[in-house]
């Protein structure tokens, strides 16, 4: 089956967890909003109020007639059948509860810069999303990366992954984030970095795998900016 992703063209956001389990996994697939008509497409889908199942919000993928939404979702779905996740059921649940932490913690990278409400411009917020920004990089970051090189250090299986022994779609969205982190606040992971050097060690092991390097090396790899969840404001990096 090839799927339609279905995610806003020229930034990474949500969609890009997406993109990421698919060409490791070499799942053949189409970003529909980057081809002609794709956002009418795409918009269409999500004004349908007769679709039973219609998606919220992208990103959203179509499998056949079938529509998956939400990031943790969409990745619990292609795990299961393409080998990005335990076969076992307390495998599964255990990769999808650490997706969902992650979920978590993007939401709050987000509200950085966006703390009073998305729908402002961030310079209509700049004051209230410095104080933002230096709780969540005084206290939350240290908080979630610790959790997570726990997880990695706690593994039965070794520390080269999140669960078990093998790439999982939670190994894959780790990499953003500590990719998407080290955009947005260079300093503060720097000085993050040897309390979390294992979770250093899984991006550097996941961009190294060759669907993934040529993925990163490709046309299709959106570069960060400031138009996406992680944006680089200096001030915010203190």
């Amino acid at each position: 089956m090839r799927y339609e992703l279905h995610y806003w063209p020229g930034i990474q956001g949500r969609g890009e967890f997406v993109r990421l389990a698919l060409e490791a996994a070499s799942i053949p697939y189409v970003d529909v909003a980057r081809g002609a008509g794709g956002v009418a497409r795409m918009q269409s889908l999500l004004a349908s109020h007769g679709e039973v199942h219609a998606p919220f919000a992208p990103p959203f993928l179509k499998a056949g007639t079938r529509i998956v939404g939400q990031t943790a979702n969409i990745l619990l779905f292609l795990g299961e059948r393409h080998g990005l996740a335990p076969r076992s059921d307390a495998g599964r649940l255990w990769t999808h509860q650490l997706q969902l932490t992650v979920a978590d913690l993007i939401a709050e990278v987000h509200d950085t810069h966006h703390p009073i409400a998305s729908s402002l411009y961030y310079a209509d917020q700049r004051s209230e999303a410095r104080r933002r920004a230096r709780h969540f990089v005084d206290e939350r970051l240290p908080k979630y990366l610790g959790y997570f090189e726990r997880v990695l250090a706690a593994n039965p299986r070794g520390p080269r992954h999140l669960v078990g022994g093998s790439l999982t779609y939670v190994d894959l969205s780790m990499f953003q984030v500590i990719d998407g982190l080290r955009y947005a606040f260079p300093q503060a992971m720097r000085r993050i970095a040897r309390r979390v050097s294992g979770l250093g060690r899984l991006h550097a092991e996941v961009a190294s795998r060759p669907r993934v390097a040529a993925y990163l090396a490709s046309e299709r790899r959106v570069p960060h900016s400031e138009d996406g969840i992680f944006r680089h404001y200096p001030e915010l990096d203190r």
